[in-house]
């Protein structure tokens, strides 16, 4: 078949009006115009040598070519078109799976609709009602699972971030390892000394948290002498400061460490402890979870795992246009590191 031509790039150098097309790119690379389609098309390797490729690729950059997004999707079938769904967009890390996830969508040739849960955090309302026939595929991120009933009748393909990798519903999944990153930060406070740690839990019922709860317990098993108590929290400052406080002020020995599923939550545990008199890392050691910039914005700085949130959106990106070419995406799991700033320090 004839590949469409592109009646939208300029060729550069001409006059207003002048066309570069898939003709004009074969002309000065020396090949087909099927050879070009295949290469632009990323779809080359086997079919066309890796010389020939570079040149078509040199040729293209050339001469400005731009491929015809509109005709190749009606080719396709396609919109080029992917919805993210994020549970809020009131914290900087949602923000930056989007960033990660429309940098790749553009390398792509696609656009990114993103959908905030009207309730901040848990289900989203059902964002297919006037654009089901619009959209090539959904990248929900951290959502609970009945939020993506909507999703799971449609026969678009769905890459689920941060969510339970067993899903039978996901098309791919891109997580963070949660479970080791965990288990690192509950080895620094043990080697620090600290036995009496409170753990400031998201009030949330997802698969995300769970993890971190599961992992907080398994990290202090066999410790005889640790004792962690939990304290559930909104994903907020203002929740963190109100658990923290409950937790430094109920009767018996105080806890020596607070560890928080959020820095939201670690932000209002170093209010608290403050409001009660309190140094950290003096008297109480603090610790949070994502690596926002409000975690160098404390004083002390936050001790807390920083998740590559940009990386995690570029992942799911790639994940749904490797299931749009018809291939199977791999499960990816990327590493939450341990960054130790000053909250943290042996116990007194």
């Amino acid at each position: 078949m004839t590949p469409q031509e592109d009646p939208t790039a300029a060729r550069p150098g001409t006059a207003a009006g002048a066309r570069v097309t898939s003709r004009d790119v074969a002309r000065a690379a020396g090949v087909s115009q099927a050879a070009v389609s295949l290469v632009l098309g990323d779809k080359w390797h086997g079919r066309v040598s890796r010389p020939k490729a570079e040149s078509v690729r040199a040729a293209a950059r050339d001469l400005g070519y731009r491929p015809n997004l509109a005709a190749r999707s009606l080719r396709l079938g396609r919109t080029r078109t992917a919805l993210l769904v994020v549970p809020a967009l009131t914290t900087e890390f949602f923000a930056r799976v989007y960033t990660g996830a429309a940098r790749v969508a553009a390398e792509n040739g696609f656009g990114v609709v993103l959908y905030p849960s009207p309730e901040g955090v848990g289900p989203a309302r059902d964002p297919f009602d006037s654009a089901r026939a619009s959209l090539d595929g959904v990248i929900a991120s951290s959502m609970a699972s009945d939020a993506l009933a909507a999703m799971r009748g449609e026969g678009l393909p769905l890459v689920l971030l941060d969510s339970d990798p067993d899903d039978s519903g996901a098309t791919a999944t891109v997580n963070l390892d949660l479970a080791d990153g965990v288990r690192r930060l509950v080895a620094h406070l043990l080697a620090l000394g600290h036995r009496r740690i409170t753990h400031l839990a998201a009030d949330i019922d997802s698969w995300t948290f769970r993890v971190r709860a599961r992992a907080l317990a398994e990290a202090l098993h066999g410790v005889p002498d640790a004792r962690v108590r939990t304290e559930p929290a909104a994903l907020s400052v203002e929740a963190g400061l109100r658990a923290a406080h409950a937790s430094l002020t109920r009767p018996g020995p105080r806890p020596t460490a607070l560890l928080c599923d959020d820095d939201l939550l670690a932000a209002g545990a170093c209010k608290a402890a403050r409001r009660l008199g309190l140094r950290v890392p003096e008297d109480v050691s603090v610790t949070g979870v994502d690596d926002l910039a409000l975690a160098t914005a404390l004083e002390p700085e936050l001790t807390t795992l920083r998740l590559p949130a940009e990386d995690v959106g570029a992942a799911g990106m790639r994940a749904l246009m490797t299931a749009l070419d018809g291939g199977t995406p791999a499960p990816v799991t990327l590493p939450a590191e341990l960054v130790v700033r000053g909250s943290t320090a042996p116990p007194r």
